[in-house]
């Protein structure tokens, strides 16, 4: 506090008494017995500390004139001495520990033309940018017109893919349409998943490709179409609840591929994103409050 309480000046007018009234100074407290000490490295400092401080009486340097000259111009050394080698490891490959992997990927990006060879961050780099979820497998399939040529409530049910928690299965009756885009996405996965694990990157293909399920293909579809959510609630593999997080997080998805699609100068395909987002958010989904409804 500033200023001191009464009680902080009480208690150094106390340590002042104590430290005056012993002759050689306060004795040390030991590590081990009084401060519990357990750690190996922190017994074995004290005990080092201890022996060299017994011993200090025994060096002759202390007793010169210039000896705390001398002491204070080799303690500044070895603090700069710190730091450099604080310096040199932050600049080593020793202080990047996930330097193997960051190679690993910067030659996927490469080999997708997403970063030139030297470093120079390419057109589809700056679209995978803008997206906050599997950015190689949704700006691959911009870059392919895999959704160019859809509805926009096919691409909302095709999307629900990379919202979706689980590894659900499409039901068995799609519009021929969802079949071929599931089927364009499950491909252009798999050319994805395979070119990670070229690269020696720890997911397979197989659980690349698997961890896109399209159990909620069906659910979105209908929703995008106007079915009421008590009916939709019929044909949801998961709960009401998690329902309407993923419903939400897609709709958020259909925004950022909006904006993907603008960078990329494909008007098309940004209107069908727009109005994708646009026929899934209402009714209950978005509610405010669900007291309120």
């Amino acid at each position: 506090k500033d200023p001191p309480s009464p009680e902080l000046l009480s208690a150094l007018q106390e340590l002042l008494r104590m430290a005056g009234a012993a002759a050689g100074g306060l004795p040390l407290l030991d590590p081990v017995g009084a401060l519990q000490l357990r750690d190996p490295p922190a017994v074995e400092a004290a005990a080092r500390a201890r022996s060299l401080g017994a011993a200090l009486g025994g060096f002759r340097c202390v007793h010169g004139p210039r000896f705390p000259q001398l002491y204070s111009q080799f303690a500044a050394r070895r603090r700069l001495q710190a730091q450099v080698e604080q310096l040199q490891y932050q600049l080593s490959d020793r202080s990047l520990l996930l330097l193997p992997e960051y190679r690993q990927r910067l030659g996927v990006l490469q080999a997708l033309g997403y970063v030139a060879d030297g470093g120079a961050v390419q057109l589809p780099g700056r679209v995978a940018a803008l997206l906050s979820c599997h950015e190689l497998l949704l700006t691959e399939l911009l870059l392919g017109n895999v959704l160019s040529p859809l509805r926009p409530e096919e691409v909302a049910a095709l999307l629900s893919c990379t919202v979706h928690p689980g590894r659900g299965e499409p039901p068995p009756k799609l519009p021929p349409n969802l079949q071929r885009g599931m089927e364009q996405i499950r491909a252009v996965a798999e050319r994805v998943g395979r070119l990670q694990e070229e690269w020696g990157l720890p997911q397979s293909a197989e659980d690349y490709v698997g961890q896109f399920g399209f159990g909620l293909a069906e659910v979105v579809y209908e929703w995008a179409r106007g079915m009421p959510f008590a009916a939709l609630a019929a044909l949801a593999p998961l709960q009401e609840g998690a329902v309407v997080r993923c419903i939400q997080r897609l709709e958020e998805l259909c925004r950022e591929l909006r904006r993907a699609a603008r960078m990329l100068g494909d008007p098309g395909l940004a209107a069908t994103m727009e109005a994708a987002s646009g026929c899934i958010k209402r009714d209950i989904v978005f509610a405010a409050s669900l007291y309120i409804q």
